[in-house]
């Protein structure tokens, strides 16, 4: 609860549920936009040297729904911690890293190119520290929600290395 603007009494915070579903449209929006760009049955990636412990494709659907579960309690939890600016700039920091999410499948896939992509999996990574650091300022709960997250976009990083590695 927080005091009305003449301090008169107590009123409710932003409602929780308008916090969650906000950051779960966010992280869907993200989700599908990036998903239009991933076809691994185009010849191309089929071609591609992969190292042996590359999951296989099924379990990178099966990996990623968690994790943009997590993403999105993350943003609905911390955005009901802060306000005003800190929410504007958590918001923001939530928004660029949605955008390099989705981003890196236009730039993996689309683009056929593992070096691109590898680029755009090390600005996520450092955007995911970015976000973990300002929400662990506030909400430890939602910063830890975000660590296994930021741990599979590491090792997609490590992965899309390999590719480069493998297919110069």
């Amino acid at each position: 609860m927080r005091l009305t603007s003449d301090g008169s009494g107590p009123r409710p915070t932003d409602a929780p549920l308008r916090r969650y579903a906000a950051a779960a449209i966010a992280v869907a929006a993200a989700a599908t936009a990036g998903a239009a760009a991933v076809d691994p049955d185009t010849p191309w990636y089929r071609s591609l040297r992969k190292p042996a412990w590359q999951p296989p494709a099924r379990a990178f659907g099966l990996v990623w729904t968690p994790l943009y579960a997590s993403l999105a309690f993350a943003g609905g939890h911390a955005g009901g911690r802060v306000h005003g600016r800190e929410r504007r700039r958590l918001a923001a920091s939530l928004a660029v890293n949605l955008t390099l999410n989705a981003a890196w499948n236009w730039l993996f896939f689309r683009l056929r190119s593992p070096r691109a992509g590898l680029v755009g999996t090390v600005l996520l990574d450092l955007s995911n520290a970015e976000l973990v650091r300002r929400t662990a300022r506030t909400d430890p709960i939602a910063a830890r929600a975000l660590w296994p997250y930021a741990a599979w976009c590491a090792f997609a990083t490590a992965l899309n290395a390999s590719l480069v590695r493998l297919n110069r």
